[in-house]
Parts: C-alpha cells; structure tokens; sequence
C-alpha cells in the first residue's frame, strides 16, 4: 500500500529587494574614484605648499619685527607676534617646509634601505633570508623614539642628525613589508618561466619582483608620512631638532608653552599646523590606498 507523501509548505515569495540601476552604480563609483583622487591630491597641495611658503610670508621669519611683542592678530600679523615681535605666520610657514621635507626625507631613506633589504631577503631565502629578517627583527625590538633620543643625544642636536637618528630605526617596518611581498609574488607562474627561461638573479629580482611589490611600497609610505610628522614634531618639542631661532613647529610650540594661557597662539599655532599636516597626510594616504585597489 503506498504511503503519502506529507504536503510541502509552500515558501513564501522572497521580497522585492531594490537593486541599484548600472548607471547609479557607475555613478557612485565615479564619485568615488573622483574624492579618492581629491584625497590624494592633498599630498601634491601641501608639498606645493611647503616648496613656495616661504615666497608667501609677509615677513623673515627669524627677524625682529617693529611691531610690540607678543601682539594679537592684526595688520601685517595675522596670527601675532611672538615674544621677541616675530611673525607667527612666517615662522609656521618656513616650520611646514622644515617638517614635510624631513619627513619625506626620512620615508625615502627607509624605503631604499628596508626595500633593499626585503628585496634580497625575500628573493634569496635560505640562511640569507633568516640573517637579514633576524637582524630586522632586532631593531624592531628595539624603542624607536629612544634609540633616536640617544643618537641625538650623542650626536648633538639638530635637524640633521635627528633625521640620521630617526632613519636608522624607519626602515625594518619597510623591509618586513616588502619581504612579504616578495614571497607572495615569488610564487607566481611568470617567476617560474623566468627561471625556465635562464633570467639571472639579479634581473629577476629588479625586472620581476621589485615591480610587484611597488603598490604596497607606496601605499604604506603614503600613510606613514602622517606617524612621521608627530615623531619629528615630538623629538623638536623635547628640544631634539634644530636650535634657536630656527622656524621648527615642535620646537616652537615647546618654547612658547608658558604662553598658552596669556597668549595662546603662540603654541597654537604651530601644534595647529602640525595637526593639519598630520590630517592632510593620513586623508591622502586613504585616497591613495583606494586608488591602489581600484587600479
């Protein structure tokens, strides 16, 4: 005798879900791509920034001015004077010059160096790879900001040998980095006929790895400008950086501290600029990041 089957609910009809049309789609990623490109325009902006201030100050900002010390905002000034009649404006002006360009400076040397050593780790392996990771992975261990107190310290103060200092604990972050990426791509099916095909090491490692690991490279100096900028800032502020007069905005807003509470754009000011290049750097370093994983 056959046995029913049990009747089957019948499932509810799924609800009308709207779906973006293609062309509002193709719209929002152009908007997109265009605030992402925005973004990282911010970074040219403030670099033509730093190159040309100086024509933009009104005054020499090591110079004594006419005007009274430590005067408000107004005529000539437009952000004060200082304690000895400087122009505010003029000294952060000449200080974005100073801590853009260091900053630049140092993220460059820390790419060539930690590039370099990540490339022929990566593309050597064996003892080499675990002698080069194994000495990078001393210098990690090691306190940054100290270790570039102490050479400052040794070396004596300035701007000079605060990037020295400040460079010699950079670049392991970018060799791990590129290290990384050199094995990812080491795998890869081109690498393989490469070999087959008799390119030499050298060749191999410039003309077929180097390449691939450019994005990452970029993409993570771009955002490291932003943790350079304060570093730099936090060693002028402990008196580490250029001395006086020089226009440096951590020194600046360290020597002017005991205004703060009488004339608070004397420290405002330049803990403001490095606040803004901070955030000009970090937005830029997103757009370019996006665009990297557009592209």
């Amino acid at each position: 005798m056959a046995v029913a089957e049990p009747a089957v609910a019948a499932l509810p009809a799924p609800r009308w879900q709207p779906r973006l049309p293609a062309e509002s789609l193709r719209r929002l990623v152009a908007r997109s791509r265009r605030a992402d490109l925005v973004a990282a325009s911010l970074f040219i902006i403030v670099t033509l920034l730093a190159i040309f201030g100086p024509l933009l100050a009104p005054h020499n900002p090591l110079a004594a001015g006419p005007n009274e010390n430590l005067a408000p905002f107004h005529g000539s000034n437009l952000l004060g004077t200082d304690s000895i009649g400087r122009d505010v404006l003029s000294r952060v002006l000449y200080g974005i010059r100073t801590s853009w360009f260091s900053a630049l400076v140092v993220i460059l040397s820390g790419v060539v160096i930690g590039g370099l050593v990540g490339l022929i780790a990566g593309a050597s392996g064996g003892w080499i790879d675990g002698l080069l990771m194994r000495t990078t992975d001393a210098f990690l261990a090691l306190p940054g900001p100290i270790i570039a107190i102490c050479v400052v310290a040794a070396l004596g103060p300035s701007l000079r040998n605060t990037l020295i200092a400040v460079a010699i604990v950079w670049w392991p972050f970018y060799a791990r980095i590129v290290r990384g990426e050199i094995k990812a791509i080491s795998s890869r099916p081109h690498l393989e006929a490469a070999k087959l095909a008799g390119v030499g090491p050298i060749r191999r490692a410039f003309r077929h790895l180097l390449p691939g690991a450019v994005p990452a490279i970029v993409v993570t100096a771009s955002l490291d400008v932003a943790n350079l900028l304060v570093t730099l800032a936090g060693l002028s502020f402990l008196g580490l950086g250029s001395p006086e007069p020089a226009p440096e905005l951590g020194a600046m807003a360290a020597q002017n501290l005991q205004y703060l509470l009488s004339d608070w754009w004397e420290p405002v000011m330049p803990a403001l600029a490095i606040f803004l290049l901070a955030m000009a750097a970090n937005v830029g370093g997103d757009g370019i990041r996006n665009l990297m994983r557009r592209s």
